[in-house]
């Protein structure tokens, strides 16, 4: 996976580093532990055998007649008559004289005897040049005598020094191949675990060459909902793309008839030619501008999912109508905070149509009720008005394009068709019944309602 420009880099390569972060933190962690816990487990078993031969010492230890200590069996250990060998032993009182071992020849141990140690006291000395010795001593009083003996066992520990090492070093190479391994696997499972997104491109490449119009390939349950908005994606894109075909042909269609009329009219140099010109061209405007209507509404609608606050709405087209028509009376009550998923300009312009056609053709009184079925799925806004109303069997035909009821007034004919249209775009719909209130004609819009 290569970055795109300005992207936000390889997943691949994120989920990598994040393994490798927490493999390193883990193994660092963990070998750190388990090299203290190893190390300590050595030196405490060597503590054990130097203990050991502290306790056969004492248990070998007895006064003579004239108070000097001595042994009466020796230590099994032949190092302790080697020697230099390592591994030595001394016991010492204060004023008496000191009994070595054969291993330390001609030298003596420090020891730190000026207190009396009822246990094992363990340490480490550097006394010797050549040898770093761990010791252990305990004063003890034997049977016989009064004095404090200071009882010292001593071993180099070059042995406990490099046995260590060797286990650090089984340990650093042992984790190395542990976490090249676990980053082997992780690489292995990146790969495999974002093998869907490859068969997702894969098939977004086929739909691309082969002209098809959804993903159809099984894919895993995570990657699924991806699919499904991607085939929501193009089954939207399909359906508008339908829908601007629809309308150019109808747009076609709608122009073909005035356009043939007028061609017609000039062949035949028709003395009527003028009125035909303008008869024809009002219709085409009309046509025109119904499609371009359908189609900012489709365009908005594409751009995302905006709000509309319907009694704002409302009150600034009753404001506007009201100036056209000062001497009618344009009440609006409601829900104030209502609001749908549609542009305002739209909404503004559905309900301009509605209220100027109900002061425009009523008796005088207009009343829009905002939110007027709170608990319905949809915001439906009526709008009544006092007139003579529309027969149940116009109703219908009403909102063809061009339907005029009353050609005594000014007008294309296109309003109603146009609220049809922009509100089924939005997944709206209008109706019209009879106001019980006010005798005359009642429109019911309904449009989806921002929740």
């Amino acid at each position: 996976m290569q970055e795109n420009g300005k992207g936000q880099g390889s997943l691949a390569r994120r989920m990598a580093l994040i393994a490798a972060g927490w493999i390193a933190v883990l193994l660092l962690g963990g070998g750190f532990a388990l090299d203290r816990t190893l190390a300590g487990m050595v030196r405490s078993n060597f503590d054990d055998q130097l203990e050991y031969v502290l306790t056969a010492l004492i248990a070998s230890a007895e006064i003579q007649a004239g108070g000097e200590v001595y042994l009466y069996s020796q230590l099994g250990d032949q190092r302790f008559l080697e020697p230099n060998s390592g591994v030595y032993w001394q016991i010492s009182g204060p004023g008496e004289e000191t009994l070595p071992s054969r291993s330390l020849w001609d030298r003596t141990l420090d020891v730190e005897g000026d207190h009396f140690d009822s246990e094992p006291h363990f340490f480490d000395s550097d006394q010797f040049p050549t040898e770093h010795l761990r010791m252990v001593e305990r004063t003890v009083i034997l049977p016989g005598s009064e004095t404090g003996w200071t009882f010292a066992v001593a071993s180099a520990t070059g042995e406990l020094d490099t046995q260590i090492a060797r286990i650090r070093s089984i340990l650093a190479w042992s984790f190395a191949a542990l976490g090249l391994g676990l980053f082997a696997m992780t690489l292995l499972q990146i790969r495999y675990g974002l093998s869907p997104l490859r068969r997702v491109r894969a098939a977004i490449q086929k739909l691309r060459t082969t002209g098809a119009n959804r993903i159809d390939e099984p894919l895993p349950t995570e990657v699924q909902p991806l699919v499904q908005e991607v085939n929501a994606l193009l089954e939207h894109t399909e359906r508008q793309a339908a829908e601007a075909r629809t309308h150019a042909g109808n747009l076609a269609h709608a122009l073909k008839t005035p356009l043939t009329v007028l061609t017609n009219a000039a062949t035949a140099h028709a003395p009527d030619l003028g009125d035909a010109v303008i008869r024809e061209t009002r219709t085409m405007q009309r046509h025109v501008d119904h499609h371009l209507a359908r189609a900012r509404a489709v365009g908005r609608r594409a751009m995302g999912r905006s709000r509309a606050p319907v009694r704002q709405s409302a009150e600034a087209v009753r404001r506007a109508v009201e100036r056209l028509y000062p001497d009618k009376r344009i009440d609006i009550a409601g829900n104030p905070k209502a609001e749908v998923l549609m542009e305002r300009q739209d909404l503004d312009e559905i309900l301009g149509n509605l209220i100027e056609n109900a002061a425009k053709y009523g008796g005088g009184s207009v009343f829009v009720t905002v939110d007027a079925e709170p608990d319905a799925e949809q915001c439906v806004v009526w709008i009544e008005d006092d007139g003579a109303g529309i027969p149940p069997e116009e109703r219908s035909r009403i909102f063809d394009r061009g339907a005029r009821l009353d050609t005594g007034k000014p007008g294309t004919g296109l309003g109603l068709a146009i609220v049809r249209d922009v509100a089924q775009i939005y997944g709206g719909s209008v109706s019209m019944g009879e106001s019980e209130d006010l005798g005359g004609l009642l429109v019911e819009l309904s449009l989806p309602r921002a929740t």
